[in-house]
């Protein structure tokens, strides 16, 4: 099998090549040192037009990267939530859950991704009418408006201190005898990041527009909300089976000590379930940061639209900006594949 995979490998190799040089052309990555000439509307990153396409690619895995982030983390509390429902006592509840994982999960992703897009956020008021969110959030058809930090003099240092904090407490926490003091460093940490705030700049309506705070495109809110809500349904399923794999005698015995329903659930039952949650967690973090590049259905400017989209029709080089896209989403997907098998082998049971 290896040898026939690397037999198939070098004769398409050799075919492109043979290809390529009949029509006087060759691999080669010198066009992304040229100048992009077009304008990324969201980003993350510093960009102008003159920027290289090089650059262009870096803006638009920062992209991916965001909207990746945001969706791991909405889809597993989100699956967490809705698959502890699953099991409730409380037949509405229960029914609830069901309703949401069997209507989500047995409809295409992208459909529910136009839909938040075009059915949703679309149909929202004007920036004069916008809908006001606590604390200071405003909600449009031109997005999302939050809060922006203005950042002082001293946030080079302050910054920098409060990030190594923070990677200090999470480096505690995962140390079993001394969990307890992971909280010093976080609580330090978040005290230097909120010393090195000089003001808040709240958005407010003011004419035809809003001024202040920073935007959050809709097409950035959309692509969140389909990743999210489409990956929480199976989370939900992964939930509910690792919670009815722990066996019922502990959850009775914990019971028979006088725990509460809830302190059953969070100290007894779910750091159990938690060890048999991590491998098909990781299936469907890989899926959904895969899955973000259908963000190109919306505009929003992530890897695919961006680099597969405007820069290859720019420069017309289909295979260096196809074999780009795919080391770049094999790398993502590598890198949090490695990360999760790491975790899952300090949770994992020990067996005989």
């Amino acid at each position: 099998m290896l040898a026939a995979a690397v037999a198939l490998t070098f004769g398409l190799v050799r075919t492109a090549g043979q290809n390529l040089a009949a029509r006087h052309m060759g691999l080669n990555f010198d066009y992304l040192s040229l100048p992009a000439n077009f304008d990324i509307p969201f980003h993350t990153l510093p960009w102008a037009t003159s920027d290289s396409y090089a650059w262009a690619l870096l803006v638009a895995l920062a992209n991916t990267l965001l909207v990746s982030a945001l969706g791991i983390v909405a889809a597993t509390l989100l699956g967490l939530l809705v698959g502890v429902m699953r099991l409730s006592v409380n037949w509405l509840l229960r029914m609830l859950a069901a309703s949401f994982v069997e209507l989500v999960r047995n409809t295409p992703q992208l459909v529910q991704i136009v839909f938040w897009y075009f059915v949703v956020l679309q149909v929202l008021p004007s920036p004069r009418q916008s809908i006001m969110l606590p604390p200071g959030i405003l909600l449009n058809i031109r997005g999302l408006y939050v809060p922006s930090l203005y950042l002082g003099p001293a946030s080079v240092t302050l910054l920098p201190v409060a990030g190594g904090l923070l990677l200090l407490a999470v480096a505690v926490a995962f140390m079993r005898r001394v969990r307890r003091w992971a909280a010093l460093p976080g609580l330090a940490a978040c005290g230097f990041a909120v010393a090195a705030v000089r003001a808040i700049d709240w958005p407010v309506i003011g004419g035809f527009n809003v001024r202040g705070g920073a935007v959050v495109p809709p097409e950035l809110v959309a692509l969140w909300l389909g990743l999210s809500i489409y990956s929480a349904a199976f989370i939900a399923e992964i939930v509910r089976g690792a919670i009815e794999a722990v066996p019922v005698g502990q959850a009775e015995a914990a019971r028979a000590l006088g725990l509460r329903p809830r302190r059953v659930l969070l100290s007894v039952v779910l750091p159990q379930a938690l060890r048999m949650m991590v491998p098909p967690l990781t299936s469907q973090y890989l899926n959904l940061v895969k899955s973000s590049s259908l963000g190109a259905a919306i505009a929003y400017p992530e890897l695919f639209q961006i680099f597969g989209g405007t820069v290859l029709n720019q420069s017309g080089r289909e295979i260096e900006t196809m074999a780009l896209l795919a080391a770049v989403f094999l790398s993502i997907s590598l890198a949090v594949a490695v990360l999760m098998n790491w975790y899952n082998r300090r949770v994992a049971p020990i067996t005989r």
